[in-house]
């Protein structure tokens, strides 16, 4: 039997709310995606009904996606019996703070609540919470159903049980957890955007071009991935705003090359807009 929560709420259907959604309810939970309307609900429900398709054409989920999706609900609110709620909002802190405090207003006490952010302070986003005890960082990858990490986050007041908690969760969705302390950019974005960064650095110097870099650091160093294709996967834009943010906590080396925001500027997000350092159809 799963361990995950027999309920689960997530707030936001974007494509890592749409993962994070997946991967709970193929795991045995009641999934609750909160949508703020009709159609980014419609949107959410296609990017979980695609994923679950893929994954059974994979050989990689043990019942039918049918059986799997009939799980998922999409609502405007949380269901109050929640076990677990995960935050999966755009990476703007004002913005997770007001969800996270009306998220806690609508569940009960021992709901464990945990955020998604890849760089955000955890203690930041916890101020307006009135239980910071049941609060925890849970930073999926994308795409979440095949990736295999899952960093757990802990803030000055996160309880012990919570972190373990958090981690074993983890587990019972098939990913290893990786416990860090509340830190900027924690462990993963510290050293993937500045890897990406200069990446970026060494393509607007000329240096070698993007499938170049690339794949040397895929031969290289056996990165099963190189740092510009997945900056293209991340978002341009969603790495723009995490250099921006490790800039002002750590200092100059995370400054954005100029490249960066040029192409942000100019609507090159990467896979989600079919165009980053490289050129993506449509999926």
């Amino acid at each position: 039997m799963s361990g995950v929560p027999k309920r689960v709420g997530v707030i936001g259907g974007g494509r890592m709310g749409a993962g994070i959604a997946q991967v709970f309810a193929a795991a045995g939970a009641v999934v609750t995606v909160v949508e703020q309307d009709q159609a980014a609900a419609a949107a959410a429900r296609e990017r979980i009904t695609t994923g679950l398709q893929r994954a059974a054409e994979r050989g990689k989920l043990a019942e039918d996606p049918t059986a799997v999706l009939d799980r998922v609900e999409l609502s405007g609110e949380l269901q109050v019996d929640a076990g677990l709620v995960v935050e999966a909002v755009p990476e703007d802190a004002p913005l997770k703070m007001r969800v996270l405090a009306a998220a806690e207003n609508a569940v009960g006490d021992g709901t464990v609540l945990a955020t998604n952010t890849s760089s955000l302070s955890i203690a930041g986003l916890a101020e307006g919470l009135r239980r910071p005890e049941r609060f925890v960082g849970m930073h999926f990858f994308n795409p979440v159903p095949a990736s295999s990490l899952v960093e757990i986050v802990v803030g000055p007041q996160t309880a012990d049980a919570v972190r373990d908690a958090a981690a074993s969760w983890a587990a019972d969705l098939g990913k290893t957890a990786v416990v860090v302390r509340d830190s900027p950019g924690f462990a993963t974005s510290r050293l993937g955007v500045l890897l990406g960064l200069e990446a970026i650095r060494m393509l607007e110097e000329g240096v070698a071009d993007a499938a170049s870099i690339d794949r040397a650091m895929e031969l290289g160093y056996r990165h099963p991935m190189g740092p510009l294709r997945s900056t293209d996967l991340v978002g341009l834009d969603v790495r723009l705003a995490i250099a921006e943010h490790l800039h002002r906590e750590l200092g100059e080396r995370f400054a954005p090359p100029r490249l960066l925001r040029e192409k942000v500027a100019r609507g090159e997000l990467g896979r989600k807009s079919g165009q980053g350092f490289y050129t993506w159809e449509a999926s």
